[in-house]
């Protein structure tokens, strides 16, 4: 990758975070008169009223920097501006071409962040919300964001990227409990997938860098930081669900688009997202199938959420996030090696995440049920405790 590129996408990246930095503190400034705050409550970390709205710098960060670079290169072209031009390193032409596909992506990430946004000042049944979550998937879908996951048969290769679309976009609302948590979480996620757009996995056609879908993350990430500094404990601001659904729609459809294999590179590398996304997915399926346990409802909130689990076993708040950020950076280091070794280490590699986050589980269940039944011990004892 040549310093122009890495200049060019700095500064992209840069400009979003500026534009989501600022929005996001404005919102912090409007949005308890526009009636998005979070209350405190029996499952909430914090004890007084916090704005929420954040997903709002988020979203004018990535739809401001693609706007101005679509406009950019229109105009590069249409009244022939050579040192315009020259800022797109001979992909203007691309670009443009790319410009209807790119506008349906975010007019489709917009509908969620809408949907979630409504939400958090509303709070829609979520019966509702998962209704329209699967006919934006669906619709994605029918555009052509799908991959086939080396299966034959049609249908079943766009249902499940219908589901991995939902599944995402919900895993970074469920994510969303504590300080810093989702938002650094995403930035970690799409840093070290755009690390593999950019540096493992080559286009199937060109052998080239995925420039385009590595540069749109790139783009995330820089508005994603600009809220994660109003984020970062103690949260002057937080994301919302318009924030959450956003961010992993765009995740989720951008894994769809992005080639993991071919060109050189090993079927094996397919696997790449899991390992990414391996921490949102894990907590997840955890938190469902504890609420399918203790027979309640997968979509009704409660307090077993990972970073939770990691609190009640004696860990700070802080403590609980730097701990799934340090396994989110392992897990995607993974998705790094499955490029770099052979067939069996690939399998070591993935057998070394999933052991990693089944060591995670034993240690924070066995931790709890300990605690648990030293309380029940101490009740017994002393009764009025």
């Amino acid at each position: 990758m040549s310093g122009e590129i890495k200049l060019g996408l700095a500064v992209a990246g840069g400009f979003a975070l500026a534009v989501s930095y600022m929005v996001c503190a404005i919102v912090r400034r409007f949005a308890p008169s526009a009636g998005l705050l979070d209350q405190p409550g029996e499952r909430k970390i914090h004890s007084s009223p916090v704005p929420v709205g954040g997903g709002i710098g988020i979203w004018c960060g990535v739809l401001f920097s693609f706007a101005l670079l679509l406009a950019a290169a229109f105009l590069s072209v249409r009244f022939e501006m050579v040192s315009l031009r020259s800022l797109f390193w001979g992909h203007t032409e691309g670009i443009l071409a790319s410009g209807t596909r790119l506008v349906s992506l975010l007019g489709m990430a917009t509908v969620l962040f809408v949907l979630g946004t409504l939400d958090d000042r509303f709070n829609i049944d979520w019966k509702f919300r998962i209704a329209v979550e699967f006919l934006v998937a669906a619709f994605a879908v029918f555009l052509g964001w799908e991959a086939t996951f080396f299966i034959n048969i049609p249908i079943l290769a766009k249902i499940l990227s219908v589901l991995w679309i939902v599944t995402l976009t919900n895993s970074f609302n469920l994510l969303d409990n504590m300080d810093g948590l989702s938002s650094g979480v995403a930035i970690i996620c799409a840093s070290f997938l755009a690390a593999v757009l950019f540096f493992c996995s080559a286009n199937a056609n060109s052998g080239e860098p995925q420039l385009f879908l590595g540069g749109f993350l790139v783009v995330m990430i820089g508005a994603i930081a600009g809220f994660w500094f109003h984020n970062m404990p103690k949260a002057r601001l937080f994301m919302g669900d318009g924030g959450a659904y956003f961010i992993g729609f765009l995740l989720a459809a951008i894994t769809l688009s992005a080639t993991f294999t071919g060109n050189g590179n090993p079927s094996r590398s397919v696997l790449a997202p899991l390992c990414i996304f391996a921490v949102p997915l894990y907590d997840t399926l955890s938190v469902v199938l504890i609420r399918l346990f203790h027979r309640k409802s997968p979509f009704v909130g409660d307090t077993n959420h990972y970073s939770h689990r990691l609190v009640a076993i004696g860990l700070s708040k802080m403590g609980a996030v730097l701990t799934i950020y340090l396994t989110s950076a392992v897990c995607g280091i993974g998705a790094i090696f499955l490029y770099q070794v052979n067939r069996i280490c690939a399998a070591l590699v993935g057998c070394q995440i999933v052991m990693v986050l089944l060591l995670n589980a034993i240690l924070e269940f066995t931790a709890r049920r300990k605690i648990n039944e030293i309380r029940k011990e101490e009740t017994t004892k002393n009764p009025s405790v």
